[in-house]
């Protein structure tokens, strides 16, 4: 799939993107790999961890300047898209700023992809996009909407959008896991609620999920890992064993429970072995052919009235696999 081709990875240097070029320069043979963010430091740490990989470049750029984009879509193939604000707390304090990122940004993506004739586009969501209650979650939703209605305004262009929609990534930045590695020197580890729980997947696994829905994606749609959950709780037990549990009260924006598919959404998805598609409207005629096609034909409805949710999983972690994982990790 990546063969000869140009890909771009907007926020490259974030922990997906760093990890995504480790992955495809290793296992596959892509014609470039271009790195597009606005931080000139992260891109400096990252071209000396690619300097013997001279098809990996590194453009300067944010996604809110289309101007920029245009200039670095030029000739480019796929586009991964990754570039976010995605603190939740940062995204409540400065709401406007996640809005020109996360939602502006998305809209000078479609235009530039459209119009430079990339093949492929897949956007990276979140399970805070699903019955958002913050802010960072309701410009996720919005972006993936722009993204997958993206395909309306293609024509007979060969530009095609898709999403993929997954949790928490274990140790990534800003993720719980440095927090309590940090504090549990302290003996005392701050939970926001013992009841909360949360879906879980490492960063290998995620990258290996977007390559693996490049290759599915016919464009429209939402790609849903099937991953695991765990309980706030076990996670400090795990990392902190001998520290005591501060229990402080969920933050503004923060959910007890997350959902990756919401019951509305659930009845018009399709289930498979280790994940979940949501097609597109049906109101789009070219998906009438594309859910008659073998991919969908090897999956199942979901049934009407079932959601996925972290709290009611089929899969758990508990503090000894949580564990295994983080140190695997580290």
């Amino acid at each position: 799939m990546f063969r000869d081709k140009t890909l771009l990875v907007t926020g490259g240097t974030g922990s997906f993107g760093n990890r995504f070029t480790e992955i495809v320069v290793k296992d596959y043979s892509p014609k470039k790999i271009i790195i597009f963010s606005r931080d000139e430091l992260k891109q400096s740490k990252m071209a000396r961890q690619f300097s013997d990989h001279p098809n990996v470049r590194f453009l300067i750029g944010d996604i809110r300047d289309k101007d920029r984009l245009y200039r670095a879509f030029e000739g480019v193939n796929i586009v991964i898209h990754s570039a976010a604000l995605k603190q939740v707390p940062a995204c409540e304090y400065n709401p406007i700023e996640a809005i020109k990122t996360n939602i502006n940004g998305a809209i000078n993506i479609i235009d530039a992809a459209i119009d430079q004739g990339i093949e492929k586009v897949i956007a990276l969501s979140t399970d805070k996009a699903a019955s958002p209650i913050n802010l960072y979650g309701a410009t996720k939703l919005c972006s993936d909407k722009l993204f997958i209605q993206g395909n309306a305004y293609v024509g007979k262009k060969k530009t095609r959008f898709s999403v993929v929609r997954y949790g928490n990534v274990v140790g990534s930045r800003g993720s719980v896991v440095p927090l309590f590695m940090k504090l549990r020197e302290k003996k005392v580890l701050p939970i926001t609620d013992k009841r909360m729980t949360r879906f879980w997947i490492t960063l290998d696994h995620g990258v290996q999920f977007v390559i693996d829905s490049l290759s599915r994606m016919s464009g429209g749609e939402i790609f849903v890992p099937k991953i695991p959950s765990m309980k706030i709780t076990d996670l400090a037990k795990a990392i902190g064993p001998d520290c005591k549990l501060e229990y402080v009260g969920v933050r503004p924006g923060e959910k007890l429970h997350e959902v990756l598919i919401p019951e509305d959404e659930f009845r018009n998805a399709y289930e498979f072995d280790d994940h979940f598609v949501l097609p597109p409207s049906k109101d789009h005629t070219w998906l009438l052919e594309k859910t008659e096609s073998a991919y969908y034909k090897s999956g199942k409805r979901c049934n009407d009235g079932s959601k996925y949710s972290s709290d009611s999983n089929d899969t758990w972690l508990n503090a000894k696999e949580i564990m295994n994982i983080i140190e695997l990790k580290d």
